[in-house]
């Protein structure tokens, strides 16, 4: 299969995320941590501080990531993004944010995402991602094969880094 026939075969495509884009954020966010639940979460879930880091503002410098579209109808399907926390001292990694929605995992989205958001940014040395304990099954496989290492297990975390 050629390049093009394997872009032709893509039902999504990737663009840079932008200011305008903080409301997907939102709900990629919220996607991300009420998947799986039985009881439905409140959307107010997402501006509890723990969360609300990942989006609030978004735009600031430094600020970068990608949103996968559905070519047919426009609707969002997965996003990844990358956040120098603010509240943390100057030296801390940036944050990896990693959402791709149910329904759609397992399709190559996620790889794709994070491939783009790997290449697009060779300057920043060092990154790090909390997964959710319950949550990090075959994520972890899938950050393993971008350089991420576990570096702290929590009772409800998963810590883990990439060393560029």
């Amino acid at each position: 299969m050629t390049i093009a026939q394997i872009a032709d075969a893509m039902d999504y495509i990737i663009r840079p995320l932008g200011a305008e884009d903080e409301p997907i954020l939102w709900e990629m966010v919220y996607q991300g941590i009420s998947s799986g639940e039985k009881n439905v979460l409140p959307r107010e879930v997402v501006r509890r501080p723990e969360f609300a880091g990942y989006v609030q503002d978004w735009g600031r410098s430094g600020d970068t990531g990608f949103v996968a579209h559905d070519k047919k109808d426009g609707s969002v399907l997965g996003a990844v993004w990358l956040r120098k926390p603010i509240d943390k001292r100057d030296d801390a990694p940036h944050e990896l944010a990693f959402v791709v929605k149910p329904g759609h995992r397992g399709h190559g989205i996620g790889s794709a995402l994070l491939t783009q958001l790997v290449r697009s940014n060779p300057d920043v040395s060092t990154i790090s991602i909390s997964l959710l304990a319950g949550k990090s099954g075959k994520l972890s496989g899938l950050y393993e094969r971008f350089g991420f290492k576990t570096v702290e297990e929590k009772q409800n975390a998963i810590i883990m880094c990439r060393e560029a």
